[in-house]
């Protein structure tokens, strides 16, 4: 039977008095290195530079291999130069392209929660992009879904809003197809199956939950809300920069409830 775990304690006042929001700004011109403009920034967010961690800004841009850090209660949100954005929430470590030769491979999640929104190409042509877990890869061509790493063993969740996205196991050779509303879980020692494809996950609302907690902390933020984040007005506003700290150490998992036991006996 699966376990139940409770909420994270993460609370829209939480987030609330975490270190200021820094507004969305449009993306400059073409970065010729592939690089990762920060448009949204929120409490504790930092790259790795010689495994020391670097504030980042908004307006700062994340280079071919870097790992990305989040705090507690913080948030960040990317854009590539295909328009395509993630975002990642609190208590994450995820490298951006760390496979340097081949930049359909957007990221590596190494633990924690991304949200990744793949634009079409100009032509209408799919956008094929892969993101990585310690257990899974996800390929996408122009959708949104979420990728929560769970824990050390790589217990990983997908979970898609638009489109369609492929799920292959890294170590079992085997894959599903989810479409918007489906997900499922991938487990370290166990191959993927089609009835494992959940169109009622508690987690995805959970998830879903959480995420709209932020959005709203962050519409918050100033006058006029912040544009490009869901739930913003549109608005700009210019937070104080000298609230973003930096990462700390290996995150824990990242704010929703702890993964359900493996189908037959857990994991």
């Amino acid at each position: 039977m699966p376990r139940r775990f409770p909420l994270s304690r993460t609370t829209p006042a939480l987030l609330a008095a975490a270190a200021v929001v820094v507004s969305l700004a449009p993306l400059r011109a073409q970065n010729p290195n592939g690089a990762a403009q920060a448009v949204a920034l929120m409490g504790q967010v930092s790259f790795l530079k010689d495994s020391n961690p670097v504030p980042l800004f908004q307006g700062n841009w994340v280079q071919v291999g870097q790992i990305i850090v989040t705090g507690p209660d913080s948030y960040a949100k990317f854009q590539v130069a295909d328009g395509s954005t993630f975002e990642v929430f609190e208590k994450s470590q995820v490298t951006f392209r760390a496979n340097r030769s081949n930049w359909q491979d957007l990221l590596d999640v190494l633990i924690g929660h991304v949200k990744v929104h793949i634009q079409h190409l100009l032509n209408g042509a799919p956008n094929p992009n892969r993101v990585y877990s310690p257990t899974a890869v996800i390929s996408v061509r122009g959708t949104v879904f979420d990728v929560v790493v769970e824990d050390a063993d790589g217990s990983t969740f997908v979970s898609v809003d638009e489109g369609e996205v492929e799920v292959r196991h890294q170590l079992k050779p085997s894959a599903v197809i989810l479409h918007p509303g489906e997900s499922t879980w991938v487990y370290k020692d166990q191959p993927l199956i089609a009835r494992q494809i959940d169109k009622g996950s508690v987690y995805r609302v959970a998830i879903r939950a959480l995420e709209d907690a932020m959005y709203q902390v962050l519409r918050g933020r100033g006058s006029g809300g912040v544009a490009g984040v869901p739930g913003g007005t549109g608005g700009s506003t210019q937070g104080d920069k000298g609230k973003t700290g930096t990462g700390t150490g290996a995150p824990g998992a990242p704010g929703a409830p702890g993964a359900p036991g493996a189908p037959g006996g857990g994991h």
